[in-house]
């Protein structure tokens, strides 16, 4: 966690398009720290990529980092009952992300502290930069995360590792998490951008319904297992056959054979 920034005026997150690529983008110097304002804007742009004809979603920061954390002004003087109202609405937010029917990718360079870790977390996937460092450090203020973070990083890595990362509170490098699989990639931080926009953009040039499909199943996985999934599987997966995707890259594949479809996500 860090001392808040300031701004005047305007909106601290943004959503912008680039084709089919959607970009929610944290612009709150020099901290992008999460306060209300912050969080109001962010789950303005979340809303706003989901109502927007994009097949993907890169999720970024501007300035020297992802973000250090929640604002701190946000918990003095709170009883458990407010700190109860707050934690629903980070919730809330976490799963619009999670519950965007495209891929999401979290592009993290700097420090990515607390809520804007459990934000990245709520992403399907994870690119980093070789410097990035990520915490779940609540344990200075003495609290435990709020917003999922501990239970996403144990779906990811493993309770024990979640145990680890939380109650030391200490910060970790982006290989050490590629390592435990909470983060996906790793690339240079001079090419990290153009590595996970370019990842979204062939997810965005992909079967989209499919994608969404995935989604589901994986989430299936979760809730309820191998099996849970499998019953799952039967029934979401056949409503792809109903896609113009499908149809279209099956002749295509019959008719040229493999690599050759193109995708509109329908």
């Amino acid at each position: 966690m860090a001392e808040p920034g300031t701004r005047d005026g305007g909106a601290r997150v943004r959503f912008e398009r680039q084709g089919a690529v959607g970009h929610v983008v944290l612009e709150d110097p020099p901290l992008n720290l999460f306060g209300a304002e912050v969080m109001d804007d962010l789950e303005s742009a979340v809303q706003e990529a989901g109502r927007a004809d994009i097949r993907a979603l890169v999720v970024r920061a501007e300035g020297k980092v992802f973000t250090g954390g929640v604002d701190v002004n946000m918990f003095d003087g709170l009883s458990p009952d407010d700190a109860r109202e707050l934690a629903h609405r980070l919730f809330r937010l976490s799963h619009a992300v999670e519950d965007l029917p495209f891929p999401t990718v979290a592009c993290v360079h700097g420090l990515c502290l607390t809520a804007g870790f459990e934000l990245a977390l709520a992403c399907d996937l994870i690119w980093a930069a070789e410097s990035a460092r990520f915490g779940l450090v609540e344990i200075v203020v003495g609290v435990s995360p709020f917003m999922g973070g501990t239970q996403r990083v144990a779906e990811r890595a493993g309770p024990a590792r979640a145990r680890e990362l939380v109650m030391s509170g200490a910060l970790f490098d982006a290989a050490t998490l590629e390592r435990w699989n909470v983060v996906n990639r790793v690339s240079a931080d001079a090419e990290l951008l153009e590595s996970a926009t370019g990842f979204a953009e062939r997810l965005a040039s992909g079967p989209t319904r499919a994608h969404a499909a995935t989604k589901r199943v994986v989430r299936a996985f979760l809730a309820d297992g191998v099996r849970g999934a499998d019953d799952a599987t039967a029934e979401i997966v056949p409503e792809l056959f109903a896609t113009d995707d499908l149809r279209g890259a099956v002749r295509t594949f019959l008719e040229h054979g493999p690599g050759q479809a193109t995708f509109e996500g329908r």
